[in-house]
């Protein structure tokens, strides 16, 4: 594909809805950059700085289009400590390096990992975070005035209503200027985003942390560059998904770790803090006709702009607009047949998905929910594997054969042992693993237990069947022909 495919497929293919929507998107952004920056305890313009920077990097950088990223909670809520104890200096330096971290993680073709993410995990994961964007909108909703709650609504119903008038504009956009200019016409006593924390008024200034250089140094922020290097990927690389499916495309998710290292290097000496995709954001994106890199640039630039030169007006947007959006946001992401399918999926995967969402709401660790969901598949998997592993034997001329079919690793091996008779007294013991596959160490293991204990039995063993790659495994790592394996093995 030439360069020029390339800026058309990526950049050009699709100006006019890209840019409307990453209007929309830059707005968004204001409140939520704000709020991550008071989270990590830092002045509102390192969280602007950080959504400015990240934005428009990754949208060169980046390996999935119309993914939007910026500062994130994720993010914010790690650095916490770290500024209390340290200031912000570390906090960018603790940045840099998790962006560093990133890029070698890229390198490494971490992205690979999204394989082991089940189905389960990722619907848990996608619903887990509609109802931290809905509980996050709680503060907009609990104790305001009734004229609050009446903008909301009127907001909603401009949302949904307006695209059957037309879609050649976003209806989030014309929901804040209906919304705003409602608000400074009738002068309604209702929070805006001015109420929030003072905009930068400012370009972001390149500047190199003001640290000691030093081993100490480097231990202080290396726990807290790892957490948000490892959250940050995760997060990512799931948004990333999520938007593939959306979109019915494909993306390049090494490239995009590296990417997401770039972006917060960049961030880092920008006086930012680290951040990465936003799933809320992406979802608004998308929805409002976003497609390719050119809707994220927008967003990352016209967030620039509004700072730097409609700050004031941008101070007046109401923030039951913004609240209204994020409802939006919210009910569109959340998987609501996934609920349905609570009756009638496998009980092991509602289990998984419902373990991903109670996590993640619980804890407001996105890292730990997928976790817990990722271990329970993999326990999960491994013991249906395990169910469908027998033993079968038959007795001819003093030879006694066991016949091993299905998969022997870990959680087989106890079932393998069970089957074998040691105390009985034969010639000769066969074990035909032609129907098997040896996976593991531990399944090697019970293959030197098995012979060693009908050698100590009175009885040779010949071990048959074994495929090519069952057959390199033994080789490598079986015992029982070794001297003083019947020792090692068995403890005698």
């Amino acid at each position: 594909m030439t360069f020029q495919d390339t800026l058309r497929r990526d950049w050009l293919s699709n100006i006019r809805a890209d840019v409307l929507a990453g209007i929309v998107v830059a707005l968004a952004l204001i409140p939520e950059a704000i709020g991550f920056s008071i989270i990590a305890g830092v002045d509102p313009k390192v969280g602007l700085y950080a959504s400015v920077i990240i934005a428009i990097v990754i949208s060169f950088a980046g390996g999935r289009p119309a993914m939007i990223s910026a500062a994130t909670a994720a993010t914010a809520v790690l650095f916490g400590s770290l500024v209390r104890e340290h200031g912000l200096q570390y906090l960018l330096a603790a940045t840099i390096l998790a962006g560093v971290l990133q890029i070698a993680a890229g390198w490494l073709r971490v992205g690979y990992i999204m394989r082991f993410v089940s189905r389960s995990v990722m619907t848990g994961f996608v619903n887990a975070l509609a109802i931290l964007i809905f509980m996050a909108q709680l503060p907009e909703l609990i104790g305001v005035t009734w004229e609050s709650y009446a903008m909301i609504a009127a907001g909603l119903a401009v949302i949904y209503l307006f695209p059957r008038v037309t879609r050649a504009i976003p209806s989030p956009l014309v929901c804040i200027l209906l919304l705003t200019g409602l608000a400074l016409l009738v002068g309604i006593d209702t929070r805006t985003v001015a109420d929030l924390g003072e905009l930068p008024n400012a370009l972001p200034q390149l500047l190199i942390p003001q640290i000691p250089l030093t081993l100490e140094t480097l231990w202080i922020i290396l726990p807290y560059s790892v957490a948000v290097a490892a959250v940050g990927l995760l997060e990512s690389l799931l948004t990333a998904s999520i938007v593939d499916q959306m979109t019915d495309t494909g993306s390049d998710k090494n490239r995009e770790s590296i990417g997401q290292g770039i972006a917060n290097i960049a961030s880092g000496f920008f006086g930012g803090m680290a951040g990465c995709a936003m799933i809320g954001q992406s979802v608004i994106n998308v929805k409002s006709g976003g497609r390719t890199r050119l809707s994220t640039f927008t967003a990352g630039a016209f967030l620039l702009f509004l700072l730097l030169v409609l700050g004031d007006w941008v101070g007046l947007i109401p923030m039951p607009a913004l609240v209204a959006i994020m409802i939006m946001v919210s009910i569109g992401t959340f998987n609501w047949g996934s609920l349905r399918d609570l009756f009638h999926h496998p009980r092991r995967s509602s289990i998984v998905m419902l373990a991903t969402v109670l996590t993640v709401v619980g804890t407001h660790n996105l890292a730990l929910g997928v976790g817990v969901g990722v271990l329970l598949s993999g326990i999960f998997f491994a013991w249906k594997v395990s169910q469908i592993f027998r033993v079968t034997s038959s007795l001819e001329d003093g030879v006694r054969t066991y016949r091993i079919e299905g998969q022997l690793f870990f959680a087989s091996t106890e079932d393998f042992l069970a089957a074998m008779k040691f105390d009985e007294q034969v010639q000769q013991v066969r074990l035909d693993l032609s129907a098997a596959h040896i996976w593991d160490l531990t399944g090697v293991n019970a293959i030197d237990m098995a012979v060693l204990k009908f050698r100590r039995a009175g009885a040779e063993v010949e071990v048959v069947g074994l495929n090519e790659a069952s057959a390199t495994i033994m080789d490598k790592l079986a015992v029982h022909d070794q001297p003083g394996a019947m020792e090692r093995v068995l403890g005698h």
